[in-house]
């Protein structure tokens, strides 16, 4: 439960930045692929098996991370213009 929260957590940088990359160049790549190596190593280092429902609740909290951080820096632009 704690590496979900982590997780979710450690995307809202990540989803922040995708927001102001053009998609699929080498900025979004890294925005998005970044926390992977970082998730796996700590899921690694905790000794945390990974079953197929905790999988799926990774990745929600994974995209979720992604998706506030990118709702977040949207709202930021409409109030700065």
């Amino acid at each position: 439960m704690y590496l979900a929260i982590f997780i979710f957590f450690l995307n809202i940088p990540f989803g922040y930045w995708r927001e102001n990359t053009k998609k699929f160049s080498l900025h979004w790549f890294l925005a998005v692929h970044i926390p992977v190596p970082i998730i796996v190593a700590i899921r690694l280092i905790l000794g945390i098996k990974l079953t197929v429902p905790l999988f799926l609740f990774f990745v929600l909290s994974y995209f979720s991370g992604q998706f506030l951080g990118s709702i977040i820096r949207k709202k930021r632009r409409e109030t700065s213009c």
